[in-house]
């Protein structure tokens, strides 16, 4: 009996392989035909009508051959600018001359110079304000010493 049940359950598991193997093969299948079915769909080209519905429209509408004449027109006016002779005096030679290596250094560096620049001047007038406060007995006998030779 036991080769019996083993053959049953060999055979039972065969089955089923075969029916997952034709439900993966069917998923497949369908898996393909819907891939064919979008590209065959994102392939169609799409038609559209570029003509105005209003005739107002195509009256507004610039024509090609007022086109070309615009450009011609303006070709030409370029051209006859070429023509006419450049005036050399009119250049300012200040302009052509070439600006400094460091000019955009200093440009860049302008702000925080000046920002500097105060806070060096705070710093020298706290300084002196501090030596006043201590030389301050004997500035009052220099200043004093100074007003008795001018008055001599």
């Amino acid at each position: 009996m036991s080769d019996a049940a083993n053959t049953d359950k060999l055979g039972s598991m065969e089955q089923e392989a075969i029916k997952r193997k034709e439900r993966l093969q069917a998923l497949k299948r369908k898996a393909t035909s819907d891939k064919d079915s979008a590209d065959s769909e994102a392939k169609k080209p799409i038609f559209r009508s570029y003509k105005p519905e209003d005739e107002t429209i195509l009256e507004n509408a610039i024509v090609p051959a007022t086109v070309t004449e615009s450009i011609e027109d303006e070709v030409q006016d370029q051209l006859d600018m070429l023509k006419t002779p450049i005036v050399i005096e009119d250049i300012d030679i200040v302009n052509l001359a070439p600006r400094k290596p460091d000019w955009d250094l200093k440009r860049d560096v302008s702000k925080k110079l000046e920002k500097l620049e105060k806070q060096t001047q705070r710093a020298i007038a706290e300084l002196i304000r501090e030596r006043l406060k201590k030389n301050q007995s004997n500035m009052l006998e220099m200043v004093n010493m100074a007003t008795v030779e001018m008055e001599k």
